[in-house]
């Protein structure tokens, strides 16, 4: 195959081709995902205002609890499900904001919403930073020696039940 002035038509046809069919593509998911963006709100979820969570359906019963849990006056949704710092912050809702939108876009969503591993160490981080002078006297004190986990008996204090 030739390349330049002395190229046939074909050539120049199969080339552009394959130029065109991946910026399509591209174009295509692009377009998606702004429209997805754009229906679901997606702006509302980069704000640290716990009315967004409430924007699916599925997450009514966990903002509805929150409002009437003792954490409402000192902490959003944010302060505990989203680690530290700018960045780790924004990829963590991105990469939730993903799950959550190929879930609810596909239909495919449990009727009682889990936390994954991930997201119970990143909770679990963030009650260990705000209780650190009681959790560190729990951990030191406990006889077993084993971790524990804030919500393995605490697990209702942010979504009262």
């Amino acid at each position: 195959m030739r390349w330049g002035p002395g190229a046939s038509i074909a050539e120049g046809v199969y080339r552009l081709r394959w130029y065109l069919i991946p910026a399509a593509l591209v174009g295509v998911l692009a377009g998606i995902g702004s429209y997805t963006f754009v229906y679901a709100k997606g702006a509302a979820y980069l704000t640290d205002d716990p009315a967004a969570c409430a924007n699916c359906h599925v997450m009514r019963e966990q903002f509805d609890g929150w409002t009437r849990s003792s954490h409402r006056s000192v902490a959003v949704c944010n302060d505990c499900h989203a680690p530290a710092g700018h960045v780790a912050k924004y990829v963590t809702k991105g990469i939730n904001g993903f799950w959550h939108s190929l879930a609810f876009t596909t239909g495919r969503y449990p009727e009682h919403i889990r936390a994954t591993p991930r997201n119970k160490r990143i909770a679990e981080a963030a009650c260990q930073k705000c209780h650190a002078p009681m959790t560190t006297a729990i951990q030191t004190a406990h006889p077993s020696g084993e971790t524990i986990a804030c919500v393995r008996c605490h697990d209702s204090v942010g979504h009262l039940r």
